[in-house]
């Protein structure tokens, strides 16, 4: 059995690259699922994005504790309510997106291109392409070449992009983003790069630092520019990315954990909400 994941903070990043270069409000929003390091990790990546061209930019952030709920649309409005003129989510539907184009907003898709949905409001989508890794991973196989080592691609092997930019996206910010993407590629240029701190002050990486994956694994804090607090709730161990979500069958498997962190948003919390079991029909 192996583990395997994508390093969608890349995508989280670069999308950022944008939305602070296009924010009229210096607000951003993201509409987050569950509080583990990876989704973290995503809404400060974005935020570290949004800073390398915007230091002005701040991140507000509402909680839905679901990959897939209802509660999203709310999210979304709450946020632009609240003054985030571009919005973010690590969800798994369109409806950020769509609540930011029928509100006259601007957002991104998310794991795949969501353009079709809300052409107006699309500023770019940041998608996760398995492609490469399965064709890998079939083709060692089929050799007998396959080993168990745990895989975390990015952009470096064509796992992570962003796509389908907006026509109005500034040149400046086209060129910024080809130079993340070129330096991604390449191995020249680190996103989780000291100095560092998280949003109470602390200093999480020193000048220069570059965060190793064990650190990237285990984030729990909010970087400088994301309001709320997040802290470890439920327990203090730190998982491996390639270990964070567990969704496929057969000897691959992507792990999901039950959230091991707790974090609070600017706004309030949304609640897990879900649906209760259908009535007992009676015979």
């Amino acid at each position: 059995m192996g583990t395997y994941d994508s390093r969608t903070y890349q995508g989280a990043y670069m999308a950022g690259v944008i939305a602070g270069a296009m924010t009229k409000t210096n607000t951003l929003g993201v509409v987050a699922s569950i509080p583990i390091p990876e989704v973290i990790r995503n809404i400060n990546s974005f935020t570290l994005g949004a800073q390398s061209t915007n230091p002005n930019v701040k991140t507000k952030v509402v909680w839905v504790n679901e990959w897939f709920s209802p509660q999203e649309t709310k999210a979304a409005t709450s946020l632009i309510n609240g003054g985030a003129d571009i919005l973010m989510q690590n969800t798994d539907s369109s409806a950020v997106l769509q609540t930011a184009e029928k509100m006259g907003k601007r957002g991104f898709g998310w794991d795949s291109d969501m353009k079709a949905y809300a052409p107006k409001a699309h500023l770019g989508s940041s998608v996760i392409n398995w492609a490469p890794f399965y064709i890998k991973a079939v083709g060692d196989t089929l050799d007998g070449k396959w080993t168990n080592t745990p895989v975390w691609w990015g952009v470096k092997e064509g796992a992570i992009d962003l796509v389908s930019l907006a026509d109005d996206v500034p040149a400046e910010a086209k060129a910024k983003l080809d130079t993340v993407k070129a330096g991604l590629k390449d191995g020249s240029f680190h996103i989780w790069k000291g100095p560092i701190a998280d949003n109470t002050g602390k200093e999480v990486l020193a000048k220069d630092q570059v965060a190793d994956d064990k650190f990237l694994g285990g984030v729990n804090f909010y970087v400088k520019g994301v309001e709320g607090r997040c802290r470890a709730a439920q327990s203090k161990q730190r998982f491996p990315p390639p270990k964070s979500r567990d969704t496929a069958r057969g000897f691959f498997v992507r792990r999901r954990r039950r959230a091991p962190w707790r974090c609070a948003s600017w706004a309030y919390l949304l609640q897990d909400r879900r649906r209760p079991d259908p009535p007992t029909r009676k015979t």
